[in-house]
């Protein structure tokens, strides 16, 4: 079993890092895509097979949710919440743009479905109903996403919100998003076959995975 982590920057960052290199690299490395970043690793032994990059910083996009599933699914080990659990969503959360469950404020969502939601849709309002519900407000839960980042070894990762919406002070690496993986299955076996989930339903409407690797390979997980 491997564990594969790949990672892209935005256009703008990569743009800012050749300007950098540009000059001082032979001409072949100006054919490198700036933004990448990758590792390949033994989630048992630690063996790195592969690593570009691994260190550099990178924005983690949707990544992020991967720390919002941790923390929530460590919330139902301490039994802080259920499965079947409401959790209400605010104005907030609401207002973030697709992709996302076109909640409604005021009304709630059982912990299972906003399970799924990141899973399957990463559902950037249900991100925050879930931030919101654990840590009071989103800032709040930033800060305990990056406690549990140092806790788990993640020295070049800090968190701003829970679901990847662009924020300039949000970052991480090949290898933290690694660390984070193999923790999210070495933690939490329980739940983490919820990642090989692969539609679900919310209001009268299903939603389906758009990761086509696993519709195409069986046994892929959707981590």
């Amino acid at each position: 079993v491997l564990f594969v982590m790949t990672l892209f920057t935005s256009d703008a960052e990569a743009k800012r890092r050749n300007r950098v290199h540009r000059g001082k690299a032979p001409a072949a490395a100006a054919t490198t895509d700036a933004r990448y970043a990758a590792i390949i690793m033994n989630p048992v032994t630690g063996e790195v097979y592969h690593q570009k990059d691994a260190d550099a910083r990178r924005y983690p996009a949707s990544l992020t949710k991967m720390m919002t599933l941790y923390l929530l699914f460590d919330a139902l080990e301490q039994k802080k919440v259920s499965l079947n659990d409401k959790l209400p969503i605010s104005e907030l959360a609401a207002r973030q743009p697709q992709t996302n469950l076109s909640l409604t404020p005021g009304e709630t969502i059982p912990v299972e479905t906003a399970i799924k939601a990141l899973v399957v849709r990463s559902a950037n309002d249900v991100a925050v109903v879930v931030g919101e519900s654990l840590g009071g407000d989103v800032d709040s839960f930033a800060r305990m996403m990056t406690n549990k980042a140092r806790q788990l070894g993640m020295n070049g990762t800090v968190f701003k919100n829970p679901n990847g919406l662009p924020n300039s002070g949000q970052y991480t690496t090949a290898r933290d998003m690694a660390k984070l993986g193999i923790a999210l299955k070495r933690d939490f076996p329980r739940y983490y076959p919820y990642f090989r989930t692969l539609q679900f339903s919310h209001d009268g409407v299903t939603y389906y995975t758009h990761n086509r690797v696993m519709r195409r390979y069986a046994g892929t997980e959707g981590l």
